[in-house]
């Protein structure tokens, strides 16, 4: 279960007592005070585990309580001091007060330590207390009592894995299926209209975060459809699933779509791995295509995998080779520092240089989407096109007059120009 919220009850560990001891020895009948101090009772901390992305441990335990520290003794002799108590908190999390409502700090740094009760100072013994009137004093000090708070943590999370797709892919079917989260689904786009969290459990010591991201399509980081808001939360994750829509007239010119779509609003996107995801096995014609698809992403890097979300099929392998990639992916920064990437260039600069052989289109973001597309299939051709005409670079070729036949350079790749 995802728990964002918790309250725990916490107190540090109180100070050892300080000894009321005296010498005795042999042939010594009037040996001083020799009571040693008491030790520091132990400090409550909270410590961020970069590993942890849920308060669900706090379901089962919501009290804790520090060591104290060890009593005085005699020849001076100082009780041992408490270890301190270490509760593991995930990145993100913010500590209040839950009685004052007061802001006690904000864990957002890996490994990052927030003192919230300090332990007891240990008592003192009665060596402290000799004065010239006071020869054989029978007084010490007992250990100063810890602190107590009631706390409230409030989780600020990132998602490990972001889900993509056209709209109407089963990215939500597929949230669903595999964490306790409860998506708006029905068979039409754009059921989601804001992105979905949910937490998937493998084990008693690994589970995933993921995020449904709502249905992107052409144009979306223009502000297209339900725009470019939910392609920055995709920023926010370690690894991509890009679901692909096993009913959709053309898989893989969906699949081009949607990298271009990311690869415009933010360069950086591409840079993260892809686990490429098959849905809707469980239909017939669906499984019939698949040896198809799969080969056509693999002729380009990717080692797709099939399953259905609706009937549930599949979906264990999936989440392990999705753990798999989120362990060996760069570590990504807390919530409250993470940065919001912005593309280095605009998406809609490009120059058009007329050389003897053509006309070479030079600009990061059209290079970037030429790159992305697979050539050999129409579907990703047309919207290839569509994405020229979207930027302007069609108007802006007539302009400089390019005729029928006339060779157009984009990066690495030469397309002939037709009206």
């Amino acid at each position: 279960m995802f728990i964002d919220e918790a309250k725990i009850y916490v107190k540090s560990g109180t100070g050892g007592n300080g000894a009321v001891h005296f010498r005795r020895e042999k042939y010594v009948p009037r040996g001083g005070p020799d009571g040693g101090d008491g030790g520091r009772g132990g400090d409550i901390i909270l410590k961020v585990q970069h590993t942890l992305n849920t308060l669900s441990a706090f379901r089962y335990k919501e009290k804790y309580v520090g060591d104290d520290g060890k009593g005085g003794a005699k020849q001076k002799m100082t009780g041992r001091s408490a270890n301190d108590l270490i509760i593991p908190v995930p990145p993100g999390t913010i500590v209040y007060d839950a009685d004052t409502g007061e802001l006690l700090g904000d864990l957002t740094e890996r490994d990052q330590e927030l003192r919230i009760c300090k332990g007891g100072r240990g008592g003192r013994g009665n060596v402290h207390f000799v004065s010239a009137r006071h020869q054989v004093p029978r007084v010490g000090e007992k250990g100063e009592p810890g602190e107590e708070k009631h706390l409230k943590l409030v989780l600020k999370l990132i998602a490990d894995v972001g889900i993509v797709g056209v709209p109407n892919a089963g990215k939500s079917s597929f949230l669903a299926a595999v964490t306790n989260a409860n998506p708006k689904i029905a068979d039409y786009p754009f059921t989601t209209l804001e992105p979905n969290l949910g937490v998937c459990e493998l084990d008693l010591e690994n589970n995933l975060v993921l995020a449904d991201i709502p249905g992107l399509i052409e144009g979306a980081h223009l502000g297209a459809g339900l725009g470019d808001t939910f392609l920055r939360h995709i920023q926010r994750t370690k690894v991509i699933i890009h679901l692909l829509d096993g009913l959709s007239d053309d898989p893989m010119a969906d699949f081009t779509q949607i990298n271009s779509e990311m690869a415009l609003f933010d360069p950086l996107l591409k840079e993260k791995q892809q686990l490429v995801v098959f849905n809707k096995i469980d239909i017939p014609e669906v499984l019939k295509r698949w040896p198809a698809i799969k080969k056509a992403l693999k002729k380009h890097g990717y080692d797709a995998m099939a399953i259905s979300a609706l009937a549930r099929q599949d979906l264990k392998p999936v989440l392990w080779k999705a753990l798999e990639l989120v362990k060996n992916a760069p570590e990504v920064e807390s919530a409250e520092k993470i940065p919001v990437y912005r593309p280095v260039a605009d998406p809609m600069d490009y120059t058009i240089e007329k050389t003897q052989d053509g006309y070479v289109v030079h600009g990061a973001a059209i290079e970037r989407a030429a790159q992305m597309t697979y050539w050999e299939h129409d579907g990703s051709l047309r919207r290839f096109q569509k994405l020229m005409t979207t930027l302007g670079v069609d108007e802006a070729l007539r302009a400089v007059g390019i005729e029928e036949g006339e060779s157009v350079f984009i990066g690495d790749f030469e397309l002939e120009w037709q009206d």
